[in-house]
């Protein structure tokens, strides 16, 4: 599914094409997502104005301006195989193109989601006290997220450290893929109790989840199936992943065969000799 940094490309790659634009057209094929569409979305957001867009963890902001929309947000989850995308007036919609905003310049953004686990809803009120968001963890590159944290929450805890890191209580956004690759750069074993892991250890651990992030991003995400990017541009860091996706392969440090394992109902790969 989409992650932090598929959804972050995702912003920085529509943003520029939908700020400032006022929406005159909602066009909504397929209502029932995993979330329904609000039956009256196009009465809401027709003559809105679109503010300037933010992410939430895996979440993304809309806020919006004008008429009845002032003061409200629409918030956009892409599920598991959703993605967001600018096309021109006149491009004929897909099999999966479920919901169009069509914008004063003759831009749409445009939802395709074939499995539809994803939705867009409508925030009248604060997004800090809406419940899906309220009880996140800090973001991972924000200064709020750093190893005393992951020390100080870990104590006493039995859970193995892959699906503590997961944990969006702790932080939010490092899924299954980051999640991997920032225990294989911190040498930590994915199955190791995350309680009996040392405030040294998780400093690194947080160092790597940050710089893995962030590369991740700058390279426009990780495409595995389906995702693109804002402008229809699939992401390409993929081919920098050292153990998502690649059991049964060498290491590229240490040329041990990488193994597969099973944590949290999560298919997990390492490096036995290099995580210890």
């Amino acid at each position: 599914m989409p992650e932090l940094p598929e959804v972050e490309t995702t912003r920085r790659g529509i943003a520029p094409h939908v700020e400032g634009r006022e929406i005159g057209e909602v066009i909504v094929r397929q209502s029932r997502l995993r979330v329904p569409v609000p039956a009256d979305l196009a009465d809401r957001l027709v003559g809105a104005r679109i503010g300037s867009l933010a992410r939430r963890a895996k979440y993304l902001l809309l806020p919006l301006a004008g008429g009845d929309s002032a003061g409200a947000t629409l918030l956009w989850h892409l599920g598991m195989s959703g993605s967001l995308r600018i096309v021109r007036l006149g491009e004929l919609p897909r099999k999966h193109d479920h919901l169009d905003l069509v914008l004063d310049d003759g831009a749409i953004l445009r939802y395709h989601d074939p499995r539809r686990f994803g939705f867009v809803d409508w925030l009248a009120g604060s997004v800090e006290e809406d419940s899906r968001l309220r009880r996140l963890g800090p973001e991972p590159l924000s200064e709020a997220f750093d190893g005393e944290r992951l020390y100080r929450l870990s104590r006493g805890r039995r859970v193995a450290v892959k699906p503590f890191l997961m944990d969006n209580a702790v932080v939010v956004g490092v899924g299954n893929i980051y999640a991997s690759e920032a225990l294989f750069m911190a040498g930590i074993d994915p199955r190791r109790a995350a309680g009996r892991i040392s405030a040294e250890r998780y400093a690194r651990l947080a160092a790597a989840a940050k710089e893995v992030l962030a590369a991740a991003i700058t390279q426009g995400g990780t495409t595995l199936r389906d995702f693109v990017g804002g402008t229809g541009e699939p992401g390409y860091f993929k081919q920098r992943l050292n153990v998502y996706g690649r059991h049964g392969e060498p290491c590229r440090c240490c040329g041990t065969e990488l193994r597969l394992i099973t944590l949290g109902q999560r298919a997990s790969v390492y490096c036995p000799r290099c995580q210890t």
